[in-house]
């Protein structure tokens, strides 16, 4: 039978001390050959276990195998030089030094599968893998090659959806691109971005979602969250477009948000993935306050179709209070589906 609303985390989780430095964001492994592949796969069962411990229903692999959401894919491809850096504003925020595109990007074998795979023979719950969207990839790179934003997106969607087709052969159930760029490219996403991820998608038969967040609670993020003013209404530009997409699932942020619920509803129609867990505190919610969340959700999107989830990645949290906010995660959808089956 199918569960009633589906929890599921929106990305990373922390890391074991014995494989990177925990509550930092790029730590750096602390293995290396054999022992670091055997460490990652170790860290995958444990965040797995953890998840199930929770009561999450749609499980990942916690990104336990890769350093960051958006470079460890670009790692694995062609035609980007990693040893020349050049510093660049990363979605009008902050500046950080990135890799360069040399020349034509391309991927000469599967990034995530053997990793998805091995997730798989581990567990018979749905599972769900993240990958990197078109437009958050091109944010993180300095291009030196395609001279076009647009151009370059469209090599790395036929790329991601290279990658797609396989984690979906692998027997992923959902694949999440994270499109933070999203809430902030806003003439881009409708001009191309949206378009770019139905390229993405392209021939998928399983399901697919797409993650809009105002991004991880590091400092760079909350100070810029406070000039967003008492409402924050950036998903009322990219929605009306995704509403019309192939894309089946929506994430949105919500928890200690000022996003406006109603906005959901330029989504109708969607599943959506309502992020009921803020991961820019250490504070843990209560299952009540989940549940409080998902209540004003409803409003706005029927109980079918609401996937409860977290804010956004939690990797510079603590496992302490990333797994205490997962347990709040399965508790409050529990509450809200005893009320629905009442």
């Amino acid at each position: 039978m199918k569960t009633l609303l589906p929890t599921s985390t929106a990305g990373s989780l922390p890391k074991p001390v014995w494989l990177a430095q925990p509550e930092t964001l790029w730590s750096p492994w602390k293995l290396e050959g054999e022992e670091l592949v055997e460490a990652k796969r170790d860290a995958l069962r444990l965040s797995l276990d953890d998840q199930r411990r929770a009561g999450i229903d749609i499980v990942s692999d916690g990104e336990q195998t890769r350093q960051h959401f958006v470079t460890t894919f670009i790692e694995h491809l062609d035609g980007v030089d990693f040893e020349t850096r050049k510093t660049m504003r990363i979605r009008n925020r902050y500046d950080a030094s990135v890799p360069v595109i040399v020349g034509a990007v391309s991927r000469q074998k599967p990034v995530f599968v053997e990793d998805a795979e091995y997730l798989r023979q581990q567990t018979d719950q749905p599972i769900k893998w993240a990958l990197p969207g078109p437009m958050t990839m091109i944010d993180t790179l300095y291009d030196d090659h395609y001279g076009s934003r647009e151009k370059l997106a469209w090599e790395f969607a036929k790329i991601l959806n290279e990658e797609a087709r396989e984690l979906e052969a692998a027997g992923v159930d959902i694949i999440q691109f994270d499109e933070p760029a999203f809430n902030v490219f806003f003439d881009e996403v409708n001009d191309w971005g949206v378009a770019m991820l139905e390229k993405a998608v392209e021939g998928l038969k399983c399901e697919t979602a797409v993650h809009i967040c105002y991004g991880y609670g590091i400092k760079a993020n909350t100070d810029w969250k406070k000039t967003l003013g008492s409402e924050w209404r950036q998903y009322e530009e990219a929605f009306p477009k995704l509403q019309t997409s192939s894309i089946d699932i929506i994430s949105l942020e919500a928890q200690n948000s000022r996003v406006p619920m109603d906005l959901i509803e330029l989504i109708r129609g969607k599943k959506v993935m309502v992020g009921t867990i803020d991961v820019a505190t250490d504070m843990i919610e209560t299952p009540d306050e989940v549940a409080d969340t998902l209540r004003k959700a409803l409003q706005f999107v029927d109980a079918d179709k609401l996937y409860p989830a977290t804010n956004c990645g939690m990797a510079p949290l603590s496992r302490r209070v990333a797994n205490g906010k997962l347990k709040a995660l399965g508790a409050g959808a529990e509450i809200i589906r005893k009320e629905l089956s009442a």
